[in-house]
């Protein structure tokens, strides 16, 4: 379960004040799948960020099982964040000096995991179709083949929760569709929880539940 309680967070830029999300109270409970749309500049990355405790908001409360995670000290948020929550950000960021295999199975220096995290990354790398890439650099991968390298890292360390800001943006249309079926897998199979922003309304239909962002303001759709 995510709670989110009154939260707001604002910037000033040339003097003037932009609430970036403004006074926003959401529940997720676990195992579902929701979808946020709204134009640039609306709030969306703003609230991803804070809901995975990466900025820290001017006001409001996040809770995730029963854990108000802005009343934890920075290294326990940091082992929180590792262990229960993935992020997949809108560009690839993927270490340019590491393998393919070597970028999925880097979240894991971060914490304690006892699975084979070798054999699973390589089975991640089967499910985006790169399993020809394991040793393969950033260099020598195409823009898409870094982008499923960085959707497939985040599922090395069983997330409970996905938060993924524009996942598929420079995806053709079929790998688009594949990486999709890919989360909705995850969402059925393994109760991963999934919070998507994107611009692709098709693909906000295909969850569960739409909000929409719009100056800072999150509302449902339908």
């Amino acid at each position: 379960m995510i709670e989110v309680s009154s939260l707001s967070k604002k910037y000033i830029i040339n003097k003037q004040v932009f609430k970036a999300v403004d006074n926003v109270s959401l529940s997720v409970k676990k195992g579902k799948m929701v979808s946020i749309i709204g134009h640039s500049g609306s709030g969306k990355t703003t609230l991803l960020s804070l809901m995975g405790g990466l900025t820290k908001p001017d006001s409001g409360r996040i809770i995730i099982g029963d854990m108000n995670i802005w009343t934890m000290s920075d290294n326990n948020l940091s082992e929180f964040r590792n262990r229960k929550i993935s992020f997949i950000y809108q560009f690839a960021s993927l270490i340019p000096t590491l393998t393919a295999l070597e970028n999925i199975v880097l979240p894991t220096a971060f914490g304690h995991y006892t699975n084979n995290v070798e054999k699973d990354a390589k089975e991640l790398l089967n499910i985006v179709g790169l399993s020809d890439k394991t040793n393969a650099y950033p260099a020598h991968l195409s823009g898409g083949q870094q982008r499923r390298v960085a959707i497939a890292r985040p599922f090395i360390n069983n997330p409970d929760i996905v938060l993924a800001d524009e996942p598929t943006g420079d995806l053709d249309e079929e790998s688009e569709k594949e990486v999709i079926a890919l989360f909705h897998r995850m969402n059925k199979e393994d109760g991963v929880t999934f919070i998507i922003v994107t611009h692709n309304k098709d693909i906000a239909a295909q969850a569960g539940r739409q909000l929409k962002m719009s100056n800072g303001v999150l509302s449902e759709i339908g």
